[in-house]
């Protein structure tokens, strides 16, 4: 079993930036596969960014202003979030899963414990 544990989140302004982490625990390989996800009051979860083997993906929402990595040992994963607005206030949760990426988050077996993030106008 994979454990994950998020960081990072606060209250910043609108055009603000934030970088959440994500660091894993227990057995993982080359073919473990990252996302981050975030739920807002009221709302389903949704897929923000993914990161494996084959590369990145993202939301259109947040492409060109958010940003994953992992590092080499694939250890951490990170998201950087800059350009900050109020429609991305919401919890933040990092997930994982042996094979490629997803953006639905029935296909990630291991979440963290999400880490709020609140934007203000």
């Amino acid at each position: 079993q994979v454990q994950l544990v998020e960081s990072g989140g606060g209250l910043v302004r609108t055009g603000g930036s934030l970088r959440l982490s994500c660091a894993t625990s227990g057995r993982t390989s080359g073919s473990y596969s990252m996302g981050w996800f975030r739920q807002a009051p009221g709302k389903d979860r949704e897929f923000v960014a993914a990161i494996s083997w084959s590369g990145t993906a993202y939301s259109e929402s947040v492409k060109g202003r958010f940003t994953i990595s992992r590092d080499n040992a694939k250890i951490m994963v990170y998201l950087q979030m800059n350009n900050l607005k109020p429609e991305d206030t919401a919890v933040y949760y990092c997930a994982g899963r042996f094979g490629g990426w997803s953006r639905s988050p029935g296909m990630y077996d291991s979440w963290g414990q999400g880490t709020q993030v609140t934007v203000s106008s």
